[in-house]
């Protein structure tokens, strides 16, 4: 009863109840992603054992897509690895913004919640609190969201990733069932284009990425990352630097 109880505690929590529902609006995307890369994973070639494994413990679509050709083709171990690794490294950027939010948490809490964090999560948690709180209580309201948002979309990703495994032979590839994720990442990137800064970071990283799309190890993303990061904070600078020098004038 301890994990019931401390659930229902949980979910009469505002903000917990509030991260949830945020992340329900576009949990269904979400779920369809996780549903073709079950999919792709029963697909691979893997042991049964290997695919389960994958579908419960490794939470990382794009890796996930991203190795499994490679996984399936016989490629070298480091080939596979280093493929995930260039494909995540845009949660290094993510993790430089959260760790004023969580360098309250022990180390442990840091890990789950890190575990737990994706794309749409991140995104729907700064746009509800773009500042880290600013006492204890506050701080603590954020985390709660937080974990309303994770654990939706945890679920959602991992019931349909299973259920893809499952019925993979049942499902055919040619549905695009992806495609949702991606309809459902673009609906989230056009709620968060509120500033003229913001719209033009978006131009910058997509004209980036496509330019750089031959480049092998989708490494076409970390240089869409990178080029939106230098152009955003060489305008914030030069924009800081302004009132200065009219000041001297």
């Amino acid at each position: 009863m301890k994990p019931l109880q401390r659930f229902m505690r949980l979910w009469r929590d505002a903000e917990f109840r509030a991260g949830a529902r945020d992340m329900s609006s576009v949990a269904p995307g979400l779920a369809s992603w996780g549903l073709m890369t079950g999919v792709a994973m029963a697909n691979s070639g893997m042991s049964t054992v290997e695919v389960l494994l994958m579908g419960v413990l490794v939470y990382a679509g794009s890796s996930q897509l991203a190795a499994l050709p490679l996984i399936a083709a016989g490629a070298p171990l480091w080939v596979v690895l280093a493929t995930a690794f260039c494909v995540n490294l845009r949660f290094v950027v993510f993790s430089a913004h959260l760790r004023d939010y969580m360098m309250h948490l022990s180390l442990p809490q840091r890990l789950w919640r890190g575990y737990l964090t994706t794309d749409l999560t991140y995104v729907l948690f700064v746009k509800r609190h773009p500042q880290p709180g600013e006492d204890a209580d506050h701080r603590q309201q954020q985390m709660r969201y937080l974990v309303g948002s994770c654990a939706l979309g945890w679920v959602s990703w991992i019931t349909l990733s299973l259920v893809g495994i499952a019925f993979a032979h049942a499902i055919p590839p040619a549905w695009g069932l992806g495609f949702a994720g991606i309809l459902a990442l673009l609906g989230i990137l056009c709620s968060l284009v509120s500033t003229k800064l913001r719209a033009l970071s978006a131009v910058v990283a997509g004209t980036a990425a496509v330019a750089a799309f031959a480049l092998p190890l989708k490494l076409n993303i970390l240089v869409g990352i990178a080029a939106a990061v230098c152009v955003c904070m060489l305008l914030e600078k030069t924009a800081s630097l302004a009132p200065t020098a009219k000041a001297q004038e």
